[in-house]
């Protein structure tokens, strides 16, 4: 679960980059954003990991 929160904590950070991205054309918060999302990317990658395992372990 705690990782779960860091991803609700990662979206949450860049929603200011986000806003600068897209409504003022601020290139360096895209490059924030693009990196942010990479980040969750993997983040999410390792909770699927981690969810898989623990179904595993229950059958």
């Amino acid at each position: 679960m705690k990782k779960f929160t860091e991803v609700k904590e990662l979206i949450a950070s860049l929603e200011a980059d986000a806003e600068k991205f897209y409504h003022k054309g601020n290139s360096a918060a895209g490059t924030r954003v693009r990196k942010g999302m990479q980040d969750l990317k993997n983040l999410a990658q390792a909770i699927r990991l981690e969810v898989q395992e623990a179904k595993n372990k229950e059958a």
